[in-house]
């Protein structure tokens, strides 16, 4: 991957995190088979928010994103995006935001997505190895 080039793997693993994350939670509160377009309202405002939080810290930045010593970036931006994307939910769903939710939501999406980016630099790692 050139370090002139948008790293477009790391957004559509972070989409695609963000989506399972989402499928998982309505799961685990025994909605998801009635779920169907209500999930857009966890998953919008969580995307929304990581991408507006998560340049800041770099996680898009080729050199940034492929050294394990900056796994924090990832992770931090997250828990800091979380608080937001529960407020556009509760606006969006013109409910309360209960802390509770706030602090699941930036946890579990936040170890999500340090999960994938770790897998992510698994993988490149073990193809920088073996092929020189």
């Amino acid at each position: 991957m050139g370090t002139t080039k948008f790293p477009w793997i790391l957004l559509a693993g972070d989409i695609v995190t963000f989506a399972l994350v989402t499928i998982f939670g309505f799961a685990t509160h025994g909605t998801l088979d009635s779920a169907g377009m209500r999930m857009l309202s966890t998953f919008l405002p969580v995307l929304v928010a990581w991408l507006l939080f998560a340049p800041f810290f770099g996680v898009y930045q080729p050199g940034m994103a492929a050294e394990f010593r900056n796994l924090w970036r990832p992770f931090l931006a997250m828990v800091l995006a979380a608080p937001f994307a529960a407020w556009l939910r509760g606006f969006w769903l013109g409910t309360v935001i209960l802390p509770i939710f706030v602090v699941v939501l930036g946890g579990i999406c936040a170890l999500a997505v340090l999960a994938w980016r770790g897998f992510y630099l698994l993988i490149i790692t073990t193809r920088k190895r073996n092929h020189g």
